[in-house]
């Protein structure tokens, strides 16, 4: 039985050596990244059995990705390598404030050869939590919605528990497109992980108040709002809370913290952890993430997480 499963594509991600417009870069250092796949190695440094399904071009780039992977404890069995594919690129820009954009070279995806036909179901029916993004869900939405859904319908069937991230990403799908879409998702959705950008754009609300119940009409019964520097909003069906961040160390780069924060907040639902508890892991958690370079370099271990909450000495190895 998995804690959690995934579904998404996975690039190579090629880091500037040093800040600024992606124009003035001549060097990179080479990565692996993705919504998705960043949750899925969060979720495995946290200690969570955790599987990833995907497809990934039988190259160089997707046999580091996939080793990658393994390392870090991530379960493969729902991922392939195939030869009629290229693995997708990504090109990061960060500024020196560390906010930044990315510039995605992913069609054809990998991705495209995974359908509602070759979906392992028998991974599906063995997780106590789906999660999903809206980044899969761009890349091919008249293929990869339904999918979902099929999914969905699958791992919902056996127990699981459905997260979702709406995680728009408008270089990929249009703001009418991402709306359509994601609503089409939204009433199989147990946990829901917004921003307020996004939760503005999904369902015209900025208030977290107003965003909570928007969301619960759609029977989404757990929301968790992140806002960044001024921390999260949960609801967890009887109460609302608001959890400050943890102020970062320093903030260099801001890809993968809602990533993090994700794996964190999954984690502490897995726990069985109350909510305001949920809210500070998963809050401390993006806070470290930013204080590193990189899309999942900066996903901490459970071990560094307790230590930076206090819960926990460190002890000097």
């Amino acid at each position: 039985m998995f804690d959690v499963i995934t579904i998404g594509d996975a690039m190579i991600t090629f880091n500037p050596s040093h800040k600024g417009p992606l124009r003035f870069s001549s060097s990179f250092e080479r990565s692996a990244g993705g919504a998705e796949f960043n949750f899925a190695i969060g979720s495995a440094r946290l200690g969570l059995r955790t599987g990833w399904i995907s497809r990934l071009g039988h190259d160089e780039f997707g046999k580091y990705i996939r080793n990658f992977a393994r390392g870090e404890g991530v379960d493969l069995t729902g991922v392939e390598l195939l030869d009629q594919y290229s693995t997708s690129l990504n090109f990061k820009e960060v500024r020196e404030s560390g906010e930044g954009s990315t510039f995605y070279y992913r069609f054809p995806s990998p991705t495209e050869a995974l359908t509602e036909q070759t979906l392992d179901e028998q991974l599906l029916r063995n997780t106590r939590v789906l999660h999903i993004t809206g980044v899969f869900a761009a890349i091919d939405p008249k293929k990869n919605i339904p999918l979902l859904k099929r999914a969905i319908t699958i791992a919902k069937d056996h127990g699981a528990l459905i997260s979702f991230d709406p995680n728009i990403r408008l270089k990929l799908w249009s703001k009418e497109e991402a709306r359509k879409g994601i609503l089409e998702l939204l009433p199989y959705v147990d946990l829901i992980l917004t921003g307020l950008d996004e939760a503005d754009l999904l369902i015209g609300e900025r208030e977290p108040r107003a965003i909570i119940e928007a969301f619960k009409r759609y029977g989404i019964s757990m929301i968790a709002i992140k806002r960044g520097e001024d921390g999260a909003i949960g609801y967890d069906g009887r109460s609302t809370i608001e959890a400050p961040a943890k102020p970062p160390e320093k903030v260099v780069d801001t890809v993968g913290a809602g990533d993090g924060f994700d794996a964190g907040f999954v984690f502490g639902i897995l726990q069985g952890w109350g909510l305001k508890r949920t809210l500070e892991f998963a809050n401390t958690i993006g806070s470290m993430v930013v204080s590193v370079n990189g899309d999942n370099e900066g996903l901490p271990e459970l071990d560094e997480v307790l230590i930076r909450l206090g819960e926990k000495e460190f002890v000097e190895r």
